[in-house]
């Protein structure tokens, strides 16, 4: 009897002690399970994607990510990545249901024996969980082993094998930030995992259990071993033959690519990002993570034809600069910008002449630096942007963010307010010195004579004439006069799109008021546009991963100006081109499309621009150095130092894009009159006869008073 009680007491307690052992594992169960991802979660498998921006002709531009990962389908990886990743990684994949106890025991052993952790377990299936739930955590404990285990087995019950290799192929890390297969076959091979060579799916698998020590960039000897080591896995598997293994480990790494190409249109780019964050909580988007596809205006024909017309230039003006600085006469300039105390000069000069890196802090003072922006002149969609010397890329977009004085680009602005006053393109005025009243930046007050570019004057010369070879005297004395008081031209400045702060005072003539560049080739595409301002836009479409419409953009327009007065301000600045300031763009770059056009040069050769439209695309660009006050040089206006680009880029653009020759469209109230050709008055039989166009009811109606007969 006392030994069956003490028996008895035995069975209860071991019954005790193992039901609470069992209450305790579930209790750890609980606790550790706590934090793991739901049924629900594991069911909606949503991972970081990557952001396309594409141009209108679709090609990706950029893309946008925290880590860099593009989704691609099973069906489309080849089989012999499959095979390489099982082989490599779980060659009993498919025979486990997340946890391979033959594993388990393997690892038992092996690290009981060497009384150490030598050996691990992990099935491909507890891998994936690892990477797609943060929450379990990555430390090497038995805690985090149990949560990835039961994360495994959910993930097995939820999906099938074919499934679990698809999400894992997509999420795995393959160093130098790239996630997924397909995301690391564009960064070391610059094309799709669906043209992937067993050598290279070898090489990208040998790249996982330690991406950065078996980087085939860093370290090419050991990435070529580990890739062998994954083909002689692959041969001992049976996944390729002998002849196969041997012909793909004799391979070199000649295939991969060392440097990532940098996108195409990256200051384009950075500016359509900008806008991005701007739309983010309207759209709740994010657009580094939600693998959206951003369609964009901007054309990648042109804006190859852009970089390579700005770059062009880029070099005449930098060699014209460095020939200045080199002078005797500009020693003292040269050794106060180069830093020649501290810095070789025969190291600065191998650097302006493109044979090395300019130093960083040396950049705003030595570099000739550009803008460019071309636009549909009817719908404001920005076709091509440069913001800045393409060899040296910097956050800086100069297209949108440099405000620069733009000299006689800015005189249409007065021509326009003088025509939508009434006067007549033949309205004359004296050609002769004037006096203004200028503010220094000290507050003060100096009288300052401005001369024409050439330093000539001359008698009575019309709004064509003066327009034609950019008299500076011609437009001071428009605004002085009141025939484009210069409160009213800065309202026609701000109508027509500039949002600069624009002082009306009389050397708003001259272009004294710094402006945007986008917003400058913005106000004369509104001149193309029949009077009709279109705002830029960069992006036409935003789509989610699974293509659905988020929000659409479409073209913002209003009417600033008439026909009429945008008709003879266009025939106006055809005259710059034909026989003006523009000319060369003719005779020297045989662009030579109806298109209208005004150069611009401010004081001290700091700003070099070029402006100018056809009915189908409006274009300008401005050169100079970051620094204002450094000039380009004596010499460097806009017809030499920006004309070049224009000229180049707009040639180029209209023959690639096959665009028909059009004219600009003349307004039914717009007539050409005779009139005489010296006083510019209605023409008697004995006067010399031209042709000139008006707006009906300002064509003159007082006959010449030189040529009458008694």
């Amino acid at each position: 009897m006392a030994f069956l009680k003490s028996f008895k007491g035995i069975v209860l307690t071991s019954l005790m002690i193992t039901t609470l052992g069992i209450f305790g594992v579930l209790a750890l169960l609980y606790l550790l399970s706590k934090d793991l991802p739901s049924l629900e979660q594991l069911e909606n498998y949503d991972p970081d994607l990557v952001t396309r921006i594409y141009s209108s002709d679709g090609m990706v531009l950029n893309e946008l990510f925290v880590q860099k990962r593009v989704f691609i389908e099973l069906e489309k990886i080849p089989f012999h990545m499959q095979n390489a990743i099982i082989a490599s990684e779980d060659r009993r994949f498919y025979k486990h249901w997340g946890l391979s106890m033959r594993s388990v025991a393997r690892a038992i052993l092996i690290n009981t024996l060497a009384m150490s952790y030598r050996q691990g377990f992990s099935t491909l299936t507890q891998q994936l969980a690892r990477n797609l739930y943060k929450s379990i955590g990555f430390e090497d404990s038995i805690f985090r082993k149990i949560k990835e285990v039961i994360t495994a087995v959910q993930i097995e019950r939820t999906y099938t094998k074919d499934e679990i290799l698809e999400m894992y192929l997509n999420t795995i890390h393959f160093g130098h930030g790239t996630y997924g297969v397909e995301a690391a076959s564009k960064r070391f091979f610059g094309h799709s995992s669906t043209e992937l060579s067993v050598d290279q799916s070898a090489l990208l698998v040998g790249l996982l259990p330690s991406p950065a020590n078996y980087s085939p960039i860093n370290y090419p000897e050991v990435s070529i071993r580990r890739r062998n080591t994954i083909l002689r896995l692959m041969r001992d598997q049976e996944f390729i033959n002998r002849e196969e293994y041997q012909y793909n480990r004799s391979k070199s790494l000649e295939s991969v690519q060392g440097q990532v190409k940098r996108g195409m249109a990256p200051y384009f780019t950075e500016y359509v990002r900008r806008t991005l964050e701007t739309l983010d909580e309207e759209l709740e988007i994010n657009i580094y993570r939600d693998g959206l596809k951003i369609y964009t205006t901007l054309d990648s024909r042109l804006q190859k034809i852009a970089e390579r017309s700005v770059m062009r230039s880029i070099r005449e003006d930098q060699d014209r600069l460095n020939k200045r600085l080199y002078g005797d006469e500009n020693r003292d300039e040269f050794e106060k910008l180069a830093y020649l105390t501290i810095h070789s000069e025969d190291t600065i000069k191998m650097m302006l002449n493109g044979e090395m890196q300019l130093y960083q802090d040396l950049r705003d003072k030595l570099l000739v630096q550009c803008a460019f922006v071309a636009l549909d002149p009817k719908t404001g969609r920005i076709l091509a942007m440069v913001g800045g010397r393409p060899d040296y890329h910097d956050q800086y977009n100069r297209a949108v963010q440099a405000k620069r004085q733009p000299g006689s680009v800015f005189k249409p602005f007065v021509y326009t307010t003088a025509l939508d006053n009434g006067y007549p393109v033949t309205e004359q005025l004296l050609n002769q010195p004037v006096v203004l009243n200028i503010q220094n930046m000290d507050g003060t007050w100096v009288k300052w004579k401005p001369q024409n570019y050439d330093g000539s004057t001359g008698g009575l010369t019309t709004l064509r004439e003066g327009l034609r070879k950019s008299m500076n005297l011609i437009s001071v004395r428009m605004v002085q006069q009141d025939i484009a008081p210069a409160e009213q031209v800065k309202q026609t400045a701000k109508r027509m799109g500039i949002n600069t702060e624009i002082r009306a005072v009389d050397a708003l003539a001259l272009g004294t008021s710094e402006v945007f560049p986008i917003e400058i080739v913005s106000a004369y595409a509104a001149l193309a546009n029949k009077g009709v301002y279109s705002k830029p836009f960069a992006i036409t479409k935003i789509e989610d991963r699974y293509g659905n419409i988020l929000k659409e953009f479409f073209p913002d327009r209003k009417e600033v100006l008439s026909e009429e007065t945008s008709f003879l301000m266009t025939s106006l600045m055809q005259t710059v081109m034909d026989r003006g300031t523009g000319g060369s763009a003719r005779w020297k770059y045989k662009f030579n499309r109806p298109a209208a056009g005004k150069t611009g040069t401010t004081q001290g050769w700091s700003d070099a621009w070029f402006v100018g439209y056809t009915p189908q695309i409006a274009a300008g660009c401005w050169y100079g150095v970051d620094d204002f006050r450094v000039p380009l040089g004596p010499g460097q206006d806009g017809s030499k130092a920006a004309l070049p680009a224009w000229a180049r880029f707009m040639k180029s653009a209209h023959d690639t894009l096959d665009l028909p020759m059009q004219k600009f469209e003349k307004p039914d109230l717009i007539k050409r009159n005779q009139i005489c050709s010296v006083t510019k008055k209605k023409p008697l039989p004995a006067c010399p006869i031209e042709k000139e166009i008006y707006k009906v009811g300002t064509e003159p109606t007082q006959a010449c008073k030189i040529h009458r007969t008694f």
